[in-house]
């Protein structure tokens, strides 16, 4: 006897819903075994990985703080995910951003005026995240390569490129011998939004983004014709549009919001290019996309989720005592679970018995 799925005659937009809430749960309840499993009280992990972060007004200016990037990135992913584009390189994009404004701070001195700077530092970062974004859609478009494969693997090249920046050429040469940049000026940093905070204005640009996507997939042509192509994509082609522009719309909305989100941590928390500038926001944010149902205001919320496992891992570091990436493992777990429901979404299982021979 064995499990086969077989596919449901109608989707349940209920269940639609509900199965990211769902995802949450079974991983609040697995949660639960492992803690319970080390020893430790699950009501009093929670409390200091859910609550703890959120009792000071600095906890929640953090909050928002790693929210913004992971909120930025999937928003410009899911327009991606929505017409059958998956982008799963959000990662490299992120850093060549980072990288692209790292180099308007250092080539372009210390005397210009910071506004036209932080311009020029947020078109760079937009342009590389975009350019690497866009190797990835030609090689689709040219010779059908799987955008999944090269973008992943362009992560790497990212991810190296970078090291060999921060190592060499743009090494800090009073940095004491730490791969890292000079430390930015006063000019090339992002004005913070609360005094004592870090939080800064890009998480005001990271609401107007958020209601500028929404209306181009829901209110505009272009955003039609992406989630027709996911939907139905042998009727998109039957109505005589290019599928070939919608790869190109869902990569570049994608490398574009990464590349500002990386322009957005050099010149906010980070200060300067390090090693340690790729904190897996491009990874998280495809679990944020997708516990979001690829709708901005979703991503919100599950944005807001992914910043708080964040935060709690490092607070179950210190008043725990067990790694910090235990946030990661909710990570997971939430991904496993959602993948999970949206299957059986989809799917009914059926009981079968094998054929036998002579039967």
């Amino acid at each position: 006897m064995f499990v086969r799925l077989e596919r449901r005659p109608t989707l349940s937009g209920r269940m639609h819903i509900v199965a990211p809430l769902l995802s949450v749960a079974l991983t609040f309840i697995f949660g639960s075994l492992i803690f319970a499993m080390l020893g430790i009280s699950p009501l009093h992990a929670y409390e200091v990985i859910f609550l703890n972060p959120l009792k000071s007004t600095y906890g929640l200016a953090e909050l928002f703080l790693k929210a913004t990037p992971l909120i930025m990135i999937a928003t410009g992913l899911a327009i991606g995910f929505r017409a059958g584009v998956f982008n799963i390189g959000a990662e490299g994009q992120y850093i060549a951003g980072a990288v692209a404004a790292t180099g308007v701070v250092l080539y372009a001195g210390e005397q210009q005026n910071s506004v036209v700077l932080l311009g020029q530092m947020m078109l760079a970062g937009l342009l590389g995240g975009m350019l690497l974004a866009a190797i990835v859609a030609w090689l689709r478009v040219q010779f059908n390569a799987n955008e999944i494969l090269v973008s992943l693997m362009l992560v790497y090249i990212a991810q190296l490129a970078a090291s060999w920046l921060i190592h060499g050429p743009w090494r800090d040469p009073g940095g004491y011998g730490f791969p890292q940049s000079k430390v930015f000026p006063d000019n090339a940093l992002l004005p913070i939004l609360l005094e004592g905070a870090r939080v800064n204005v890009v998480s005001l640009l990271a609401i107007l983004l958020l209601l500028l996507s929404f209306v181009f997939i829901f209110r505009s042509f272009a955003g039609f014709k992406m989630q027709l192509n996911g939907y139905a994509r042998s009727a998109m082609r039957y109505a005589g549009f290019s599928s070939n522009s919608v790869v190109w719309t869902g990569m570049l909305a994608g490398g574009g919001m990464a590349g500002l989100a990386g322009m957005a941590e050099v010149s906010g928390p980070a200060g300067q290019l390090t090693e340690y500038i790729s904190n897996g926001y491009g990874f998280a944010a495809i679990i944020v996309a997708f516990i979001g149902r690829l709708h901005p205001f979703g991503i919100v919320l599950a944005g807001l989720l992914m910043a708080l496992l964040y935060l709690g891992g490092e607070q179950a570091r210190y008043y725990l005592s067990i790694p910090a990436s235990i946030g990661y493992v909710f990570q997971g777990m939430l991904l496993f679970f959602l993948l999970g429901c949206d299957v059986l979404t989809g799917y009914r299982c059926r009981m079968a018995w094998p054929l036998r021979w002579g039967a």
